[in-house]
């Protein structure tokens, strides 16, 4: 019998389901994706690179073991591979809207082969996405096809207004956290609830751990706004203060201008001010984050989630060694941050 713990079986069985995937693109698309999963570099040769983190098919197959028992993941292995398509697609995306360089620790897809490819190779991950969970086969197929659906038109309206507030002057905290739980919050739940739908559970069991999903989900992205102003770049593979470069209203960031402190005003004026942000100017916004409690915000909030989502798991018929395992999941998910 298989068992989850150490998780290995479950990243084998993602990442064969990605690459055979990836290998149906034409070969320009096929080179540009390999490149973005770091299964190769920018000359196609195969490389050991950092491909990410792969939460989110994780937590795909961890909800469908909650409800289905030791073996019962692998009838959700098709399901955590269209969502962590739909993830890259996004970050495809996301790199190139954002301007960004670097990611987990390489040139971004666009730096290399040009935005039109870029965006074009995103757009295959997307439709890739939605054959591999029709080809699951079965009862669950059209659920699943539906709500995966309404999740990437819930991301793409995050991302419009994630965009939209770089923009505006001013930004409420709710806004913000509204465009997170689109933006990012909403996919996790996608995660969860696709897994113990094709794992078998009940309405009650699916609608749980989306709920468990959807909280991690908020909670992660205060983490990685955090990580985002303060991040390590060996750790984060991005560049240091990388959200405040592109005067991003992040969580922290729009916590501390809300904040009524003395030193909001002058946080205001220097991402109200136009041209590059120096380094000087970059440090002192980050202090004024932290002065403006707009870190401890987040960090708060981030605990708060990680409970709320933990509590969610409190459902008849769960398997508790996978509420265990994904109990400790949203924990080191939270921790990332300290």
């Amino acid at each position: 019998m298989t068992v989850l713990t150490d998780h290995t079986a479950a990243r084998e069985a993602v990442d064969a389901g990605l690459r055979a995937a990836a290998a149906r693109l034409p070969a320009p698309a096929a080179r540009i994706a390999a490149y973005h999963f770091g299964w190769t570099d920018a000359s196609g040769s195969p490389v050991q690179a950092n491909s990410g983190k792969a939460l989110r098919p994780l937590l795909t197959l961890l909800a469908a073991k909650a409800v289905g028992g030791e073996d019962g993941w692998r009838q959700a292995v098709p399901a955590a591979v269209a969502v962590e398509m739909v993830h890259n697609f996004s970050l495809i995306h996301d790199d190139i809207i954002d301007r960004d360089s670097l990611r987990r620790h390489r040139p971004t897809a666009w730096k290399v082969y040009g935005v039109n490819d870029a965006i074009l190779v995103g757009d295959a991950l997307h439709a890739l996405a939605f054959e591999c969970l029709a080809e699951a086969g079965g009862d669950k197929v059209p659920a699943g096809t539906g709500l995966l659906a309404q999740t990437v038109r819930a991301l793409i309206e995050g991302q419009l207004e994630d965009t939209r507030f770089e923009t505006r002057e001013r930004v409420e905290l709710a806004e913000c956290v509204a465009m997170s739980e689109a933006k990012t919050a909403s996919l996790m739940g996608c995660a969860t609830a696709l897994g113990a739908l094709f794992g078998g559970g009940t309405a009650q069991q699916v609608d749980a751990l989306r709920d468990f999903g959807f909280r991690l989900g908020l909670a992660f992205q205060h983490v990685d706004d955090l990580l985002g102003i303060w991040g390590d770049p060996a750790v984060t593979g991005k560049a240091v203060y990388s959200d405040l470069r592109n005067r991003k209203k992040s969580l922290p960031v729009t916590a501390a201008l809300g904040s009524g402190h003395p030193d909001a005003p002058e946080l205001a004026a220097i991402y109200g001010a136009t041209g590059q942000l120096t380094e000087t100017e970059l440090r002192r916004a980050a202090d004024l984050v932290e002065a403006c409690g707009g870190r401890q915000a987040s960090r708060r909030s981030a605990e708060m989630l990680t409970e709320a989502a933990t509590n969610s798991l409190n459902v008849e018929g769960l398997r508790p060694e996978a509420v265990e395992e994904l109990t400790d999941l949203a924990a080191s998910t939270v921790h990332r941050a300290n």
